[in-house]
């Protein structure tokens, strides 16, 4: 018998709806940031690779600014 397959729900990148990735919206960039200041991988945060590409250069730059941990 074989295990009854998991249906999920495939997630939607929230920068496709809303254009508000700016290095400068710390609130935002906490979300995809660890308690360990690691940036996120995409399958946990549900990011495009497009976006992904674009928030990674934004903590970066947020960090550099000093709006941002390093550790």
């Amino acid at each position: 018998m074989r295990p009854k397959p998991v249906l999920r729900r495939k997630k939607s990148c929230d920068f496709c709806r809303s254009k508000l990735l700016d290095y400068l919206n710390v609130r935002i960039l906490q979300r995809y940031v660890d308690s360990r200041a690691r940036i996120k991988c995409r399958r946990r945060t549900g990011v495009c690779a497009k976006h992904q590409r674009r928030l990674s250069n934004a903590i970066k730059r947020a960090r550099e600014m000093a709006l941002l941990p390093y550790k």
